[in-house]
């Protein structure tokens, strides 16, 4: 069957509709890109469509470099996080190298676009010293505290979201071989290395905590248990890791993320290669994972200051 976007199936609606219907079908049938990228692209255009529309322009051919800048502004004042302007600009800058491709335009009124640089929030990374006090920082005599240890061993071991954590099931882990099964992003499953601190934490609250907590068995039971036998919230395990972190004298703003990020990070800073990290973390583009070599060349310029002769 032929690999080709339907119109009617978008439901495009604005300025040069062949146009961006043509793009989106090359987006797909020469780049391989997922029906999702394929709709979140659709969807950029159009939001910049509608503002070229405000401006008086009717075709994208006749797009002036200055109202990039206009139009960075204007999203800024939606309150569009930075994340979601650049992608919305990586993705115009596709169409309009796409038209210089097709003929339609001999300038690229996009290309002045690389001096424009939008400010990058890195990641919170915890140095390990800090992740070791948290991991320390529950009660090992309390029952809760138990539980509390096996989640943030697990996750920092690895990398997995809060909602992962609070989604697995005793029958996705696997102790004797210290693996986990994770379920992701689109309901896709990775299977992720914990280590041997991990799997021990884990063992202890399957023998002496969760059968306390639970209530009621079900074909698939949960893995982590709140006092009453539920499911765990993201929200209780995001309050769980701020509660660790300030009892372990940690004044920054934690969150589960933060272990996230720290587990790549620690894993690039110890040598781990990206593709092996990305396919740990999850990320379905290894562009997402690239965040972290930014965090990681941190690292090798501040240990290039420290050992070289002349640095």
């Amino acid at each position: 069957m032929s690999k080709t976007l339907q119109t009617s199936h978008l439901s495009l609606n604005m300025i040069d509709e062949a146009l961006v219907e043509s793009f989106l079908n090359y987006l797909i049938v020469e780049c391989g890109l997922s029906e999702n990228t394929i709709k979140g692209y659709k969807g950029d255009l159009s939001n910049f469509s509608n503002y070229l529309q405000g401006e008086g322009i009717k075709r994208f051919q006749d797009l002036r470099a200055k109202m990039i800048v206009n139009f960075i502004e204007k999203e800024k004042q939606r309150g569009l996080s930075e994340n979601s302007i650049s992608r919305s600009l990586v993705t115009i800058k596709m169409l309009y190298k796409y038209m210089i491709m097709e003929g339609k335009i001999s300038v690229n009124p996009m290309s002045s676009v690389n001096t424009l640089k939008l400010q990058k929030h890195l990641p919170e990374v915890l140095h390990y010293k800090a992740v070791e006090e948290i991991l320390r920082a529950p009660d090992s005599n309390d029952k809760l505290g138990i539980r509390d240890k096996a989640i943030l061993e697990l996750m920092y071991a690895t990398g997995a979201r809060v909602s992962e954590v609070a989604s697995i099931r005793v029958s996705w882990i696997n102790l004797d071989y210290g693996y986990i099964r994770c379920q992701g992003k689109g309901s896709k499953q990775r299977i992720v290395p914990m280590g041997a601190e991990a799997s021990k934490s884990i063992r202890r609250y399957l023998q002496e905590v969760r059968p306390f907590l639970v209530k009621i068995e079900v074909d698939e039971p949960l893995l982590f248990l709140s006092r009453t036998g539920k499911k765990l919230r993201r929200e209780n395990i995001w309050e769980l890791v701020k509660k660790y972190a300030v009892k372990a004298g940690i004044r920054s703003n934690i969150s589960p993320h933060t272990l996230r990020h720290s587990f790549a990070t620690h894993l690039l800073e110890g040598g781990a290669d990206l593709r092996s990290v990305q396919e740990m973390l999850g990320h379905s583009n290894i562009s997402t994972t690239q965040i972290y070599t930014h965090v990681d060349r941190k690292y090798l310029k501040s240990i290039h200051q420290r050992f070289h002769p002349r640095a």
